[in-house]
Parts: C-alpha cells; structure tokens; sequence
C-alpha cells in the first residue's frame, strides 16, 4: 500500500507505521589529559537508516548516551524494539605518553618525544573513523585529533606543530534541516603555536599551551570534547541524539516518555530525543 499523497487522496492515514528512519548518534568522548598534552576526543559513532520496524502497541526504549568526561570515553546510544540498534560511544584521546582508546570514532594519540608515536584509537566500522596520530612525537607536545564520523582525525600540523584538527562529521536532513553531527575533537598543544580545531559536526577545540582552555563538545551531536595542552585542561565530549521519522499520513505515535520535541515536516513525523525514553506507536 502506497504512503503517499496522490490526487489530493490520503492513504494509510490514521493507521500506525510499521516502519520508521531513524539518526542513532552516541556521546563523544572527552579529551586526553594525562599530565599534560591530550589528543582530541572521537566523536560518538553514527547509524542511520530506513526501515527498522516496529509493532502497534509495542514499547520501543530509547538511550542517548551522554558525553564522556575528560579521559572517559563517551556513552552508547540505543533504539531497542523488535531488533536492536547501537551506536557506540566515542573514544577518549590519548594523554601524555598514551595512545588514543578506540570507540565510535577513535580519540586522537596523546604527545611522547621523539621518537615514540602514539597513535589514534580504531573508529568502529560504519560508524566512525580512527583518530589521528600525534605525528611522530616532537618537542612541541602537540597531539592528534579526534576521529569524526565523516573522515579520520589529523595529526599536529607540519612544522609548526600546531594541535591535530578533529574528524568532520556527516550531515544528516532527517529533523528537515541539514545538520552536522558527531565531529572529532581537536588535539591540545603543549608549547606556543596553535591548538586543534574541532570538526565540524560539534567537536571541540583542544587546549592552548597557554590557554585558551579545551572547548567541550556540543551537546545533542556526539562531539568529540577537546584535548588538554599545556595549563590549559581538556573538556567533555558532547551528548548523543536519537531522531526517529516517518510519512505523515500515519497515525501520531500513541504514548512517548522522555519529553521528545515532536513535529510535522513536510511530508513526516520528526521525534528527537535528546533525553532517554520510549516511544509506542
């Protein structure tokens, strides 16, 4: 049966889906401090997709992860209802003399001198990317970015050893708008020149040598937090996002918890839920 407009005629109206899209970001993990000079926070890993299935009067429970705090990785999200999805939460990066942790999107290698290389943590397959290394190691105490979900995070910039930018994140239009989430932290710097900036998509900036301070992700977009420079201390990635969507001319969903902003769009229903909950349709 047809879930479209045609001459003005309405089908399946009043009825409940029987499937829905859905955006399924985690929290971003926050930034490496180890002492000193920490790599950018992964981003927290993105799924989206159409068709997952639900039944009429069947409870569907909602997790958004939440960010994770300076050297935590960031927290799961999850739809669970007749099959189970999970976007996993984003790896915090690397302190001094550490490796990035692997996650959603991989935390970037925290700083070691010459010749060590702390790398970035592994991205989870279709879901994000790997964190950047800290270069090779160098004097200047600079450390990787922050995977995001749309590409890998970046090592400190040549010569002048500026902090590793964050991984930018995936544009996604399923609120109607187009929106980016789950950007990579940027990597902390340990003396002079610049520090990382965040990708786009939420992640935060990493800390000067001096200041200025890291910059947190951004809530409800799984942003990677920013990595620790020197004096300047790292910050928590940002919280996690589930949007579910479906044609307009089904029937509104009958029970919600959570408090989920709930609209029409052109032709669909939008949920975003930005606090745990359920949904029963």
């Amino acid at each position: 049966m047809s879930n479209r407009y045609f001459g003005g005629n309405l089908t399946n109206y009043g009825e409940a889906p029987t499937t829905v899209e859905y955006l399924v970001v985690a929290g971003g993990a926050g930034g490496g401090a180890t002492s000193a000079y920490g790599g950018g926070g992964g981003a927290g890993g993105l799924l989206t997709a159409t068709g997952f299935a639900v039944t009429t009067g069947s409870s569907i429970t909602i997790t958004v992860g939440a960010g994770g705090n300076t050297n935590a990785n960031g927290v799961n999200s999850t739809i669970v209802g007749l099959s189970t999805i999970t976007a996993v939460g984003g790896g915090t990066g690397g302190g001094n003399s550490v490796n990035g942790s692997s996650g959603g999107s991989g935390g970037g290698g925290g700083w070691e001198a010459s010749p060590a290389n702390k790398v970035g943590g592994s991205g989870t397959a279709g879901q994000g990317n790997d964190g950047g290394s800290n270069g090779g190691g160098n004097a200047q105490g600079s450390t990787g970015g922050g995977g995001g979900a749309g590409s890998v995070g970046f090592p400190p910039s040549g010569s002048t050893y500026i902090g590793g930018m964050g991984g930018a994140g995936l544009c996604s239009s399923i609120t109607g708008s187009r929106v980016f989430y789950a950007g990579g932290g940027g990597g902390g710097t340990g003396s002079g020149y610049g520090y990382g900036l965040g990708g786009g998509g939420g992640g935060g900036n990493g800390g000067g040598a001096n200041g200025p301070a890291a910059t947190t992700g951004l809530s409800n977009t799984g942003g990677g937090g920013g990595g620790w420079g020197y004096l300047a201390a790292g910050a928590a990635g940002g919280s996690g996002i589930v949007i579910l969507r479906y044609p307009a001319n089904f029937a509104p969903a009958r029970l919600t918890t959570g408090s989920p902003l709930t609209y029409k769009t052109g032709f669909y229903r939008v949920y975003v839920f930005i606090a745990s909950g359920t949904i029963t349709f």
